[in-house]
């Protein structure tokens, strides 16, 4: 018991481990879409800024004073720029080698980018004067930054970047606009603060659901591939619903089964004349038609062994007629099987066993690699029962506790009386079906 609670808890970390890896890699990839948005902002504001020039230079002379500061501001946006194409490098460099970025980095990464807006806008005051300055449109920049942190997909990041485009835009405005300073002027300032502040927490706000809604369609993304992984590629979506909705359970459950082997006869005689694709081939396009009938019976897949397989009816799922759906699967494919004959020039001849029985269920492997699979004498004797079909040469073979569990519905099968089954000291009785 102890043994199984800590495989249990091994899974579990291992699950965490890689539900905080992708979604880590999420907002990754949100912080590449953010700082990509910034670095086309960046450009866009520098084509404008030429373009004015270039049409109109007396507004640049209105505005700045002359080409000095408008140059100023080219600086800025250059090394704004740069700045952000480093951090780009970064965040790839960190999205390949699967890491975080420092909390601390991304803290002073937003300080530093906020500030912009408020260097852009000292330099404004001192050649358009504080209130022309206050009142133009650098003040709106702060709103860029402020909506873009939403990518962050971080609360307390977008609020302090709201905080930080709110506190030095009013301490810009106390310190160049001191002289202008009344209470209504007071006012005007701090609201416009407040405003931004309060963008940035909804910002946070609004990143924090997005973190949300990325975190749970990554918890149910890793919850359809253990599912995968546990069952293997051959469950219908169907099947997949219900074992994400039930859970899959990871330990030793006593449950009553049918348990179904499928084996091709005479396969390997007919593909050694045969290049390997056509053997693939061949192989994949039976499997497929058999799945499918496994589908819609409520089987699963548990192994492929070579040119057969193993498959489950009651388990991981319980069905309370297991035995007839097993059954029913297995006469379905002697005459999917007998159609699929007629039409291809290498026909191919099935053994089904069915048993029904007690197996234990449960998950069996490594922590990072695991596999759903039953363990039983009822797993066995499937086995060798199956296999008695090249002695009768028959195709579809049942146990005597198959042939209770039908019922009527079992009339039509044939007994073949007490039989020896290798590893069995007694005789069982076996019965034909198909």
């Amino acid at each position: 018991m102890v043994s199984f609670a800590s495989r249990k808890t091994r899974q579990h970390a291992v699950l965490s481990e890689d539900f905080e890896r992708e979604l880590t890699r999420e907002v990754l990839r949100t912080e590449l879409l953010r700082v990509r948005a910034l670095i086309v902002t960046g450009c866009v504001m520098t084509v404008f800024l030429t373009a004015i020039y270039l049409v109109d230079p007396v507004v640049v002379n209105r505005v700045w004073r002359g080409t000095e500061g408008l140059a100023e501001v080219y600086g800025l946006l250059v090394g704004f720029i740069l700045f952000e194409v480093w951090v780009h490098t970064q965040i790839r460099k960190n999205l390949k080698l699967d890491r975080d970025l420092p909390v601390v980095r991304r803290y002073i990464g937003a300080l530093i980018e906020t500030s912009l807006p408020t260097v852009i806008l000292i330099l404004q005051i001192r050649t358009m004067g504080a209130s022309q300055a206050l009142g133009f449109a650098v003040p709106l920049i702060y709103f860029i930054f402020v909506i873009l942190s939403t990518l962050r997909l971080d609360f307390w990041l977008s609020t302090f970047t709201g905080f930080v485009a709110a506190a030095q835009l009013f301490a810009v405005a106390s310190i160049y606009d001191s002289s202008s300073f009344g209470e209504p002027q007071t006012y005007f300032h701090g609201v416009r603060s407040t405003i931004i502040l309060i963008c940035g927490v909804l910002a946070g706000s609004v990143g924090a659901q997005l973190r949300r809604q990325f975190a749970a369609s990554i918890a149910a993304a890793t919850a359809r591939d253990r599912v995968t992984n546990l069952f293997g590629q051959h469950v219908s979506p169907q099947v997949v619903e219900r074992l994400m909705a039930a859970g899959t359970g990871a330990g030793g459950d006593v449950r009553r089964v049918a348990v179904m082997f499928v084996d091709f006869r005479g396969f390997t005689a007919g593909a050694q004349s045969r290049t390997p694709q056509e053997v693939v081939d061949r192989l994949d396009g039976a499997f497929a038609v058999l799945v499918d009938i496994l589908d819609r019976e409520g089987g699963i897949v548990n192994k492929f062994l070579g040119d057969g397989f193993l498959a489950l009816f009651g388990a991981p799922l319980e069905a309370s007629d297991a035995a007839h759906r097993a059954v029913a699967a297995g006469r379905e494919m002697l005459t999917a099987m007998g159609r699929i004959n007629a039409e291809t020039s290498w026909p191919l001849r099935i053994g089904i066993g069915i048993h029904f029985g007690e197996v234990v269920a449960g998950n069996i492997g490594s922590p990072r690699r695991k596999e759903y699979t039953v363990i039983g004498d009822t797993v066995n004797f499937a086995s060798r029962l199956e296999a008695l079909n090249k002695e009768f040469g028959s195709q579809l073979l049942i146990s005597a506790s198959v042939r209770e569990a039908l019922g009527k519905d079992g009339d039509d099968a044939v007994a073949l009386g007490e039989v020896e089954v290798r590893g069995y000291e007694q005789k069982v009785a076996v019965f034909q079906l198909g």
